[in-house]
Parts: structure tokens; C-alpha cells; sequence
């Protein structure tokens, strides 16, 4: 994650790569691939050493802040490989590109930075490149369980896992004390406890939420719904089952009650209410650290984390919320080359200590074992050593989760649903069903055959 200003950038693109995602979806098929023998992927993985040796030129689209260092370090490392390094800007201007390339048949990337709710799109039309044949499965356990079954899908490996979001609870230490609030570790204390803070003051919220689709998923992933299930082209959408009713019928209890705020994410407003209390708790990614040093200086020394209230104080569950991964676009001319430097980029120790000095948070299980990251203090944070927190989220993030093939779609259609739903104050599962039964017909529409049961 990086500056406020391509933070906004990202949520304001990512509405626009819906009208994009149609594109070429009517004749997905599912992809396969076997994980091969162990000889084999050893011939890949020396075939990956082989292109280095060789060298050549291949091109990296990405908006993660520490590309840059990152291409210059492995420039360094191998002086025959020249990266040309584009920065898409964010995801959404990234996605919408990638398409576009995609579609004319020219122009695409070797190498891309994807968001995991975006593989999907990418995989099942067959635009990138299966890597297991390049034995990269072997580095399967480099990563967390959840990252890696991101990219690993639909019988092949379409990327490698750069970054996770475990979810955690940001809150505004000032504040709790300034109204005797308690860190709340489930959900009914988390809506006692804002109940409790906007009756002492209605200006003050300890939520902000105006409607967000990759919140709401998250959400709904940690109430162990599985509203989404892809096989090849069969979809399933059920927004109604049961972790999904479970998530609405506990939010409905604030959002009814207008103890939401609901100030845009990622607007001036916003980091300003991050700052002078306005917003007391967040509940995001554990890439969140890096985004209010960087943009909400003033909060400094307020902040603290906790974990993720759960439904079940004896049972501590959690989900993800963002983060990415890079893939080899099949259009590449040199896969090869292309895929060896997407092991050096996701996989190489001084790639991974040069993304993590950037505020990146890592999918790396080595780096999220090791103590140096675990034991360090956090300044902004009170002295707090935030990562020990973040790491044990990632341990408990439930499994199972799947995206819609066409998620990015999805989202740029979700404030005419279910974000009706937060504008209203009235109840969300009724919004649900209302993006469920826009997504039944966008699918069929794309030629998927589309069940709700």
C-alpha cells in the first residue's frame, strides 16, 4: 500500500474496469493443468535459470511503491535482463489495461500485479500463464495458506502471492479512554461499545461504513459465509446463506440505527476523521499500519490494534481484505524470462526485504515467523509491536473463500445495491439480494450457467 493519493485513485478506478470486464468472459473455459512429476518441475525451475543466463527484455506493470527498488535490485542481480518498469497507478487502471491488451491481441505486460478478487477475470478466459509447469508449485510452502490458495485455482498456479490483508482492529486509543470505552473482542461488545460512544457524542463514530463491496465480502467471509462458488463456468451465488445473513443481521443493528459513519473511504474527509477521532475503530487489512503513518500524522501515538472482534469469543476467526499478487500474461513473448523474474520477485529474500521496508505487509511465511518482524515497535502505535497481532490474524483467517469470476463487476455495481441499503438505514439483506440478482443475470449474460442453490 502506498500514498492517500493512490489509495483514492484505486477506489475510484476500480468502478470504472466494470464496464471493461464483459470483455471476451462469454467464452471462458476452465483451465487445467496437472502439478506434474518432481523431474519435471525441476527441468522448469532450470529452465527458469537458463533464461537468466541468457538474459533478454521483459516488461512489469505494477502501482505497488516499491517496484522500483525492487527492478533495480534485480537488475543488479542479473545485468543481462532489462525490466521495463510501467506504473499502472492502481488496480482499477491496471485492470481496465491489462484488458484492453487482452482484447487487441497486443500490448499486455509480461509480468502483472493482480489483485487476488481479480484473478479470476484473468485465469478462467485463459490470459495468463499456468506456471506450474515452470516448477514454481515447489514454492508452495514460502507462503501462507490463504495467499497461496489464491493463486493456486482451477487445476493450475496463475501467479505468486506478493502481499495478504489479514484483518485486525485498528481503534483510536484517545478516544476509548477520553469515554471509558473497552476493547471489544466480539461483535456484541463492538456494537455495545458504539452505542456507548455516540450517546456521550453524536458526533463520533466507532464505525465508518458507507458501503463498501471488498468490505462487505470480507465481512461476510469471516461469518463463514460462501456466497460464490466457480467451477470452470458453473457459478453459484447465494448472498442469503448463512454467513451472509449472519454478517447482515449483526451490521443491520448499526446500520439501522445511523451509528455508521459514512464518509467516503480514502477521501481527505476521511483521513481527517482518522486523525481527529471522528472515527474511532477500522477494521481492515494488516496492510493499514503504512497508510496512517504515511497520511494521518496525527494520529500518532493514538492508535493501537486488536484483533478482529469475532461471533465467538472462545473461537477467533478472521478473513482477508486486499492484497495481490503478480502474474506472467500469456501473451508474453518470453514466459520464461518472464516467470523467472516473478520467482525472484515474490521469492527472493532481497526482493522481500526491499517490498517490506516500502510498508508492505508480507505473504512470506519465513518473514512472517521471523522475530526481527514480530518483535518490532511500532512508534506511531504507542510502542505497540503491531505485527504479532497481524501475524496470529493470518492464522485464522477461515477457508474456503472464492471470488466471482467477474468480481470486478461486481463491486462497480454494489452501490446501486446493496449500497442503497447504508444510504437508507434500512436492512442490507435486502441488498444483497438485490446485487445477488444483478450478478445472476451479468453472469448468464457472459455465458457462465449461474445457479442460486
Amino acid at each position: 500500500m502506498s500514498t492517500p493519493v493512490r489509495h483514492r485513485a484505486r477506489a475510484v478506478a476500480a468502478l470504472a474496469v466494470g464496464a471493461l470486464v464483459s470483455v471476451s468472459l462469454a467464452a471462458c473455459s476452465s483451465s487445467s493443468s496437472s502439478s506434474g512429476s518432481s523431474s519435471d518441475a525441476s527441468a522448469g525451475a532450470a529452465s527458469l535459470d537458463a533464461a537468466l543466463a541468457a538474459g533478454g527484455e521483459i516488461t512489469y506493470w505494477t502501482w505497488t511503491p516499491s517496484a522500483k527498488d525492487q527492478v533495480a535490485a534485480f537488475e543488479k542481480a542479473y545485468p543481462k535482463v532489462k525490466v521495463n518498469l510501467v506504473d499502472t497507478g492502481g488496480a482499477g487502471d491496471n485492470n481496465t489495461k491489462l484488458q484492453n491488451a487482452i482484447k487487441a491481441g497486443s500490448g499486455a505486460p509480461d509480468v502483472v500485479q493482480i489483485e487476488y478478487q481479480s484473478l479470476p477475470q484473468f485465469v478462467l478466459p485463459g490470459n495468463l500463464l499456468d506456471l506450474t509447469p515452470y516448477g514454481i508449485g515447489d514454492l508452495q510452502s514460502k507462503y501462507s495458506a490463504s495467499t497461496w490458495g489464491a493463486v493456486a485455482q482451477n487445476k493450475g498456479i496463475w501467479a505468486l502471492p506478493q502481499d495478504s490483508g489479514p484483518m485486525v482492529m485498528f481503534y483510536n486509543k484517545t478516544v476509548f479512554d477520553k469515554y471509558g470505552l473497552t476493547v471489544p473482542t466480539t461483535w456484541d461488545e463492538y456494537i455495545a461499545q458504539a452505542k456507548k460512544l455516540h450517546a456521550a457524542d453524536p458526533t463520533k463514530f466507532f464505525a465508518n461504513d458507507p458501503g463498501d463491496a471488498g468490505y462487505t465480502t470480507s465481512m461476510i467471509w469471516q461469518a463463514g459465509g460462501h456466497p460464490f462458488v466457480a467451477d470452470g463456468q458453473n457459478v453459484k451465488i447465494n448472498l442469503q446463506d448463512s454467513g451472509s445473513t449472519k454478517w447482515a443481521d449483526m451490521w443491520n443493528q448499526l446500520n439501522e440505527a445511523g451509528l455508521l459513519g459514512a464518509i467516503p473511504g480514502w477521501s481527505d474527509q476521511w483521513f481527517q476523521g482518522l486523525g481527529d477521532g471522528t472515527i474511532a475503530t477500522l477494521v481492515t487489512g494488516g496492510w493499514m499500519p503504512g497508510v496512517l503513518e504515511a497520511s494521518v500524522p496525527s494520529g500518532s501515538g493514538q492508535w493501537r490494534v486488536a484483533p478482529m472482534p469475532t461471533y465467538d469469543a472462545n473461537n477467533l476467526v478472521t478473513a482477508e481484505n486486499g492484497g495481490s499478487s503478480e502474474a506472467v500474461v500469456k501473451q508474453s513473448a518470453n514466459p520464461a524470462l518472464a516467470a523467472a523474474f516473478l520467482r525472484w520477485l515474490n521469492s527472493d529474500p532481497e526482493s522481500i526485504k526491499i517490498f517490506l521496508a516500502s510498508g508492505g505487509f508480507p505473504s512470506t511465511t519465513a518473514d512472517l515467523e521471523s522475530s526481527d518482524f514480530l518483535n518490532k515497535e511500532s512508534a506511531y502505535f504507542g510502542g505497540q509491536k503491531i505485527n504479532q497481532v497481524i501475524v496470529d490474524s493470518s492464522k485464522h483467517v477461515a477457508s474456503g473463500w472464492q471470488y466471482l469470476p467477474w468480481q470486478s463487476y461486481a463491486n462497480s455495481i454494489f452501490s446501486d445495491t446493496v449500497g442503497k441499503s447504508f444510504l437508507n438505514h434500512t436492512d442490507i439483506n435486502e441488498g444483497l439480494k438485490a446485487w445477488q440478482e444483478q450478478n445472476v443475470s451479468y453472469g448468464q449474460e457472459q455465458g457462465f450457467t449461474v445457479s442460486t442453490n
